[in-house]
């Protein structure tokens, strides 16, 4: 898969859309400066949170809301809110697609 840093793929079934934003989100909370910054304002954050996030064609979120989370610190939820949204995904979707994933952050 040379091509696919020039290009990015479009994704028209539900279940791929949910695995390749579970990948990314896992691989963005493990990024190096996502833990760095979070380690230093966040030291004690651990937990799970349960997201909706909704995915538009050009690989954004247009939203992030949180469903469920043993995390109480707001500022943390904020931040990772923050981080995800302005992610923009690998893939994109077809014109006027838009799809509802629910997701499982897990903060370690």
């Amino acid at each position: 898969m040379t091509s696919f840093a020039q290009k990015r793929v479009t994704l028209t079934e539900e279940e791929q859309v949910q695995e390749a934003v579970t990948k990314e989100i896992e691989a963005l909370v493990k990024d190096k400066n996502f833990v760095k910054k979070m380690r230093k304002k966040f030291s004690t954050v651990r937990g799970y949170i349960i997201v909706d996030i909704a995915v538009v064609q050009n690989g954004k979120l247009s939203s992030f809301f949180k469903v469920d989370s043993d995390i109480k610190d707001i500022d943390f939820i904020e931040y990772l809110s923050d981080t995800v949204l302005s992610h923009k995904f690998e893939f994109k979707l077809p014109k006027q697609q838009r799809y509802k994933i629910r997701q499982t952050i897990n903060i370690e």
